[in-house]
């Protein structure tokens, strides 16, 4: 059970990431009903650009690194059933994501760093909004160390013992930032800070989009991690079922942190600077990600219709009218699978190289990663956070009713949202802009995909509020005395599991060799060529 420190420091986490969130989630409404014909034109482009960028940074950065580190604190002593050591260590490395947050968002605000989440040069914004990133990022890090530091002291305690999956897993998570990270670290402390903080007038783009798409894809898996920790051991558990199989979780989690990183180029295929050859090559490592996603879908698959059968689910699809309905935990898992597959389904599209010429920048793109993101992922975290939330509090979560509202607007409202833009995307409606002119004859017949995407992001924003209050009057519910947490039990025991399967280091080090086989030779190419770098464009009067 967890103790009173870390209740507090989970629910903090989880407070302050699930604010963000909410105002990230209300700028993202605002943005699709300005861009629609329902109201005038606001007549400033850079607003827009500015919301963008506070949404973005919000839920790119803050909102899942948060999630990701409370619910890492609570995996080490529900599962590792031990204190958490460096409790001090992680209030400064939450502080720090706190002060970070405050930095970057202040030049944000003022219009000083409209350059959206992915701050591509050769706009520069003012030099705050990249030190509050570098914050955050430092403040994630530490949280990375303490949850390698409380695996060796369980270790230590336990020689020779089977790692408990959810550590095992939330283990990737933590390696899987911490190497992502280093892209969008060097692009920023190397390339972008001498620029924005006046050493430097000229900066390589081209360079700097390879480094940051370094950070840009893999970062998905790292928000996806908390999702899939959920989908192992959270969900059998909770719907009355058993996990098909621990190996086949933990083969899933390692093969994600091989396969997720050596891909990110395949963002730049429109991009010059690039040969064809290692586009190639990230299409290629794009296609092997895949397989862990494939796997889980069939193990966690298997393991709800497990729950059906132990329900008295007979015949070959009895078992899925015997599952618990009724239950959020199910809700949300069928809901994210849904998501997941159409989600997953565009970015076959987005990874091919012939195809990617016809959705490249446009709204296609926008719909894929909130499908993916905002729908399969997010609807996940509500699903931890109901579940962890009576353990956090001491108290009573029973707004079953309003939960399944909840998670019914995510759905049916992620759907509205996303929808559309796939439908435009394939027009040409290109993605980023602020403004349409729909009394133009060749742009009107769009304007109703607009107004359905903000029909879609109003529900979302209902259903945000919907799970605000749950939360809220969770914190006044009856006090309870609740059993012991459990994750879900596999079918069969796991009493060893191969060495392979119970640590790291092969992994991490063909996570590093493959990072560096396919980055090393267009970077090495890039740093080689002369006069590569352009005049940047500072932001608001940035020096």
């Amino acid at each position: 059970m967890f103790s009173n420190d870390s209740r507090r420091l989970v629910l903090a986490h989880f407070w302050v990431a699930f604010a963000a969130f909410f105002v990230a989630l209300l700028l993202g409404e605002w943005q699709m009903v300005i861009r629609s014909p329902l109201i005038d034109w606001i007549g400033n482009p850079e607003l827009y650009y500015r919301s963008v960028t506070a949404h973005g940074s919000a839920m790119g950065y803050v909102f899942p690194t948060l999630v990701a580190m409370g619910f890492g604190y609570a995996i080490v002593e529900l599962a590792l059933k031990q204190p958490l050591a460096g409790k001090r260590w992680a209030w400064i490395g939450f502080t720090l994501v706190v002060l970070g947050t405050i930095v970057a968002m202040i030049p944000v605000s003022l219009g000083k760093a409209s350059v959206l989440y992915t701050f591509y040069p050769p706009l520069i914004a003012h030099w705050a909004y990249y030190i509050g990133i570098v914050l955050v990022v430092v403040g994630s890090w530490i949280w990375v160390a303490l949850m390698s530091i409380n695996l060796r002291v369980w270790k230590k305690a336990h020689p020779g013992a089977a790692v408990p999956l959810p550590m095992f897993a939330n283990l990737a998570g933590a390696y899987l930032w911490a190497w992502t990270s280093v892209g969008a670290a060097v692009e920023i402390l190397f390339l972008i800070l001498p620029v924005a903080l006046g050493f430097k007038s000229t900066i390589d783009a081209g360079l700097s989009r390879v480094f940051f798409s370094w950070t840009l894809h893999a970062i998905v898996y790292f928000w996806l991690m908390p999702a899939y920790i959920a989908f192992y051991t959270l969900v059998p558990r909770a719907i009355g079922g058993r996990l098909y199989s621990d190996v086949m979780g933990r083969i899933s989690f390692v093969l994600f942190l091989v396969f997720s990183m050596p891909i990110g180029i395949h963002h730049l295929f429109q991009d010059p600077q690039v040969g064809a050859g290692v586009k190639f090559l990230h299409a290629v490592f794009t296609a092997m990600v895949s397989v862990p996603t494939l796997l889980t879908v069939f193990t966690i698959t298997a393991s709800v219709e497990i729950a059906g059968r132990l329900r008295g689910g007979t015949g070959a699809l009895g078992w899925v009218k015997a599952l618990p309905w009724h239950n959020p935990m199910m809700l949300a898992v069928a809901f994210s699978f849904i998501l997941l597959g159409f989600g997953g389904a565009g970015g076959l599209i987005n990874m091919s190289y012939q195809l990617d010429f016809a959705i490249h920048n446009t709204q296609w793109i926008t719909g894929h990663f909130h499908l993916i993101f905002a729908g399969a992922i997010v609807i996940m975290y509500f699903a931890v956070a109901y579940d962890l939330w009576p353990h956090l509090t001491g108290r009573t979560l029973v707004q079953g009713g309003m939960m399944k509202a909840q998670l019914w607007l995510w759905f049916v409202g992620m759907i509205i949202l996303t929808f559309p833009w796939h439908v435009v995307g394939v027009m040409g409606m290109p993605r980023r802009m602020a403004y349409f002119d729909y009394t133009n004859p060749e742009i009107a017949p769009q304007a109703i995909t607009v107004i359905l995407s903000a029909i879609g992001g109003l529900l979302l924003v209902i259903s945000g509020v919907l799970f605000l209050l749950v939360l809220l009057r969770g914190h006044r519910g009856s006090l309870v005395e609740l059993p012991e947490f459990r994750f879900s039990q596999p079918v069969h025991a796991v009493a060893r599991v191969p060495v392979a399967l119970n640590s790291y280091a092969l992994w991490l080090a063909l996570m590093i060799g493959l990072s560096l086989v396919n980055y090393g030779y267009p970077i090495a190419q890039l740093i080689a060529l002369k006069q590569t770098s352009v005049p940047a464009v500072p932001i608001g009067g940035t020096p």
